[in-house]
Formats: structure tokens, sequence, C-alpha cells
């Protein structure tokens, strides 16, 4: 519920000085109450920090506190000091507290804060890397789309492009034989980032006779987003207990988990925008620390901010913009997250210039952030895209390479040779991705991914399911016998957090807390773009690609109904409190129960026929 009273977020007197030299800030809140008392402007440790990342909060008395969970009590208001007449704080210290929050600036305060959150990310880790390499070579057959992909990533291993192989390739391919690969190119449809990351992993694995080899690269960026996603909850909650819930919700997940273990182009598109992602959210802090520095070292000079002070090169702007092109370079669905996360980072930095007092902070964000962020995020992501193409430039034999010189009057006149055999192989790539209508069993409306009303069979042999009598009491210990691969998402994660996505799209309207904005924004950019696709053949493991954000939004919103402690707190509050706590306990233990349920139906585990058809629990996965 939101706080009220003592608990809500304070507000300042319109122009009251800020501590520590001259000048003044604007209100937050021009409507604020004509009652309100004029206060030294500091910022309230309980509130979460610029709950207005969607820039003009209304409504400030009534923001919630942040969530964290980890802390053992809120620090008290600094502007207390000054009410009682102590000294005021610092002018860098008010903003930083205002930009960052107590919460944010406490988190790596000590080394044993620092190493606690290393330590408890790598544990789920840990457990993520065990569920997703124990036995990662089965099934030895290529599995769904492995059956192109895994072949093309040996193609540009051997060839240096995707040739085309004889007819029924793949049971030779299984057993380590490759003769079938002709030199013809092979029409593709997909750019090659993330076939080379296959081809890497069966260079590194063991070659093309090992499945494990095969999945290796699939499964170490899938073992590695776990970390990145407890690293980056921990972040954004300012809480190490949360960011570690997130990493483990990440690591018991069905779709994270089966798109690990085989080789797939969405588990790649999943890592790279979730590491662009976590790039911008610390560019985030970055630039607020940087801000807070200048802003107070003008306003400590006696002048003034107009549009606040530059913030110089941002770096980690630039890693978001080359991961997000390898994003792009690995599936064309990369382009929504560049575009939603490119409005999300300028809206940060909106709200920061909003926050040390520059008036005209919409202007100001866009001029002095906006434009250079668009030239080094999108610049830096279309040229690691065109350089992605490296191997195709450099292939004679590729599909499409010489079409300019084949057809000299058609295509893009003023584009040199090579680049506009590339633009027309796109346009062709383009009409077969609009155009795919083909009838699919496991076609799946974007509508239902959400809750995983349709998952993707992958696997489902039928020399297993159709043991009888002594061969099936062998292989399974029943009378008949199943084996599954099933791209079903963990009901317990999916469902919750579906109902999540509701309280955060509520507290972001109500409340502009930039943390909802956060967590819904990889939802928005992986879900809301195919609603504009649903005429054609498109599938629910798509989603994969935005499972990180649906387990932040979750984790979100189990830390608002656990709330911040505060040494303010009543006996009734602390109770409350604590029986949350176990509340939250109790549904991260089924969190956790769910995914070693169903973990024999993400990983091929032979089992009775019974024993599979329980984990159905819904006739649409069948």
């Amino acid at each position: 519920m939101p706080p009220t009273g003592d608990d809500a977020e304070r507000e300042d007197a319109p122009g009251t000085a800020v501590p520590g030299g001259a000048g003044t800030l604007p209100p937050d809140d021009e409507s604020a109450p004509a009652q309100r008392q004029a206060t030294t402007v500091v910022a309230d440790p309980t509130r979460p920090e610029d709950a207005d990342d969607a820039p003009r909060p209304e409504d400030a008395d009534d923001a919630p506190r942040p969530e964290d969970a980890d802390d053992g009590a809120a620090d008290r208001d600094a502007g207390d000091d000054d009410l009682d007449g102590g000294p005021a704080e610092p002018r860098r210290t008010v903003l930083l507290r205002r930009l960052l929050g107590d919460g944010a600036l406490a988190l790596d305060a000590t080394p044993r804060d620092r190493r606690n959150g290393w330590l408890w990310a790598l544990a789920v880790t840990v457990l993520g890397g065990v569920l997703r390499f124990w036995d990662l070579a089965r099934p030895h057959s290529l599995v769904f789309d492995e059956t192109y992909y895994v072949k093309q990533a040996f193609s540009l291993l051997a060839r240096g492009y995707e040739a085309a192989w004889g007819d029924d390739p793949n049971a030779a391919f299984e057993s380590g034989d490759t003769s079938s690969l002709g030199t013809d190119p092979e029409y593709v449809v997909h750019p090659l980032v993330g076939k080379w990351m296959i081809a890497l992993g069966m260079q590194l694995g063991g070659g093309v006779e090992s499945s494990f080899a095969w999945r290796l690269s699939a499964a170490v960026v899938g073992t590695l987003a776990v970390l990145m996603v407890a690293r980056i909850g921990r972040r954004i909650f300012a809480s190490t207990a949360l960011g570690t819930v997130a990493g483990l919700f990440l690591a018991v997940d069905g779709q994270a988990i089966v798109h690990s273990r085989i080789s797939l182009l969405d588990p790649f598109l999943m890592f790279f925008v979730l590491a662009a992602f976590g790039a911008l959210v610390l560019d985030r802090e970055q630039a607020r620390r940087r801000l807070a520095d200048r802003a107070a070292a003008v306003l400590d000079a006696g002048g003034t901010l107009r549009w606040g002070p530059g913030l110089g090169f941002r770096w980690w702007r630039l890693a978001a913009g080359v991961l997000l092109g390898l994003a792009i370079g690995t599936k064309w669905s990369g382009m929504y997250f560049l575009a939603v996360f490119g409005v999300l980072t300028v809206l940060w930095d909106m709200a920061a210039r909003r926050g040390v007092g520059v008036r005209a902070w919409h202007v100001a964000a866009v001029v002095k952030d906006g434009l250079l962020a668009f030239v080094v995020v999108v610049g830096s992501a279309l040229l690691t895209y065109v350089a992605s193409w490296t191997s195709w430039f450099t292939s004679d034999n590729a599909w499409n390479r010489h079409w300019a010189e084949a057809n000299p009057d058609q295509g893009v006149q003023w584009l040199p040779p090579a680049a506009r055999s590339l633009w027309q192989f796109h346009q062709d790539m383009w009409r077969f991705h609009n155009g795919l209508e083909t009838p699919h069993s496991y076609a799946a409306h974007p509508l239902g991914w959400i809750v995983q009303w349709r998952p993707t069979s992958y696997w489902y042999p039928g020399e297993i399911s159709g043991l009888t009598g002594r061969q099936a009491q062998a292989a399974c210990g029943a009378d008949s016998c199943s084996q599954a691969i099933l791209a079903v998402g963990n009901p317990v994660i999916w469902w919750a957090g579906a109902a999540a996505i509701l309280v955060a799209l509520f507290w972001l309207v109500r409340y502009r807390d930039w943390r909802a904005g956060a967590v819904l924004s990889g939802i928005v950019a992986g879900w809301l773009p195919w609603f504009a696709y649903a005429h054609r053949t498109i599938f629910a493991f798509y989603s994969v690609a935005f499972v990180p954000w649906v387990v932040l939004t979750l984790v979100y919103v189990l830390g608002l109904l656990v709330g911040p402690a505060s040494p303010d707190d009543s006996e009734r509050d602390r109770r409350g409190r604590r029986r949350a706590i176990i509340g939250v306990g109790v549904f991260v233990a089924v969190v956790v129960a769910a995914g070693l349920f169903f973990y024999p139906v993400w990983s091929a585990w032979v089992v009775p026929w019974q024993q599979w058809h329980i984990r159905m629990w819904l006739p649409t996965w069948i």
C-alpha cells in the first residue's frame, strides 16, 4: 500500500535554499499544498529516488518508498539535522541522495557488502549452470530449428558462409559426417552473429560430432544471464536479497533452461539485449554521480545551472550500442530493444537534470544528452551490425554476394555494389519474415505468450513413446515412456508475472517509479511489437527474449509487498513485515519446487508416460 503520513515522501517548499552554498532548486511540484512548511531541500532516504523517471511526477506525497528488503532500517532524514539546528550536509551529498537514494549509495558501502553482492549472485549462477550443463549432450539429435542453425554454424566454420547441404543430411551430421556440405550458397533469413556464436562453441567444445559442442555457447550465455539478472536486479532494487531472488527465478525458469540447452538464435538475442540493459543501468548510476559532482561544483562556486553541466563521453552507452548491434545481428527483433532502451535512457537523463534543479530539464536532456546518446548508441549499433556481416562481404560465394554486379540497373544505385547487394538481401529477408504464414501446429498468438498458453514442443521422439513391454520397463521402469523437450516457462513465474505486470503498470502510472519503468521496458520491447505480426506464423518461444524482465517485474512487486524497514516502525508494522517476508519466502520455495518438478520435460529425461502427463497442466501444452 502507498505510504501515508510520516511515511510519505517529503516535499520541499518552492525556492528553498540548498545546504552548502548559494542558489536554489525549483519546486518539485508547484501544486504542493500551501500549508506545507518550508524545509531544507534534501532527499528523503525512504523515497524511491527519482520516482519520476518518466518525467513530471505528480502526487509526490503518495510516492512509495523503495523496497530495500536487504537493509535493516532506513537511514534518518539528513534534513533533520538542519531542522534541529545541526550542521547541513554538503550540497554534493544532498544531490547524490536525491539522484540515487540512500539504498543505492549504501549498496557497496563496505567490503562485506560488495563481497556478499557477488557471492549470492554467483551462488544462484552455479545453480543455473548445473541445470543448464547437466547432460547437455542429451539428446544427441538435432532438435527443432537446430537443424538449420547448427549446420549453418558449421558451414560458417568450413566455408565462411552458409552453404547448402545434400538431401537428408541430419543423420550423417549427427554421426560426425559432414561430407554432404556443398559449396553452393544456401538462402538464409537471419543475420550471422548467433550462428557464429554456435560455431565458436563447436570449435571449443569438441567439434561437429559432439552434441555438447553444438549447445555449449547457448549454455554459457544462458548461465551468464543468471549472473547478469542477479546483479542488475541488485542495482535496480538497491537490494542484494531481491537481486539474488531475481537471479534464482531465472535459474529455474523453463524458457531460460530449455533455450540454454539447445542451439537456437533466441538465447543469444536475450543475452545481448540483457547485457545492453545492464550497461544502461550502470550508465544511469555513473552519469548521476557525475552530474551530482559537477552540479554541486557549479552551485558551490556561486553559479547557476541553466541547462546543467555536460557529462562527457559515456562509455557504458557505447557498450550498450555495441551489444544492441550484436543483438540485431542475431535477430532483427533486437531493433525494438534499441528503440525502447534509447527512449528509456533519455528519460532517465531528463529526470536527473530535473532532480538537480535544471528548470528546462526536458530540453536540456535532449540537447545535452539525448542527441549525443542517439549518435553513440544508434551509430555504434549500426556499425556493429554492418561489421557482423564481414564474413559475407569476404566470401565471394555467399548468397546474393554479387547481386549488384548481376543486376546493374536495379536496387539502390547510390550504394557501392557490395552494400547494394546486402541491401537487396535484406529486402528479400524482410519479405520472407513479413509474409511467413505457413500453418504450424505450435504457432501461438502473442496474447497467450505471457501465460505460456501454447508452448512449443521441441522434442517427443516416437522411438521412446512407442516402447512397450520389457523395452519400456528397461527405459523408464513403466509400461510406457515419454521423452520431451517442452519450451514452457515455469508456470508459477509466468502466471504470477502476468499479474505483476499489471501492478507494475499501476505503480508506473500512479507513482512514476523509475524501477517500474525499467523492469517493464524489456517486456514492451520483446513482447508488444509481435502483436503487429500476429498475421504471420510466430511461436511462444520468442518470449525467451524478454523472460529476464518478467522475472524482474515479479521481483519488483515482491519487493513492494515486503516494503522497507524503518526504526520508526511500530511493533505491528514489524510483525506485518515479518509476515510478508515469510510469505515471499514461501513463494520463492514454490517457484524453485516447480522448476525442479518440470525439469524432466525441459531437459529430455526419459520418464514414465504418467510422469510426463501429470506435468501437462493445460491441454494446450500437448
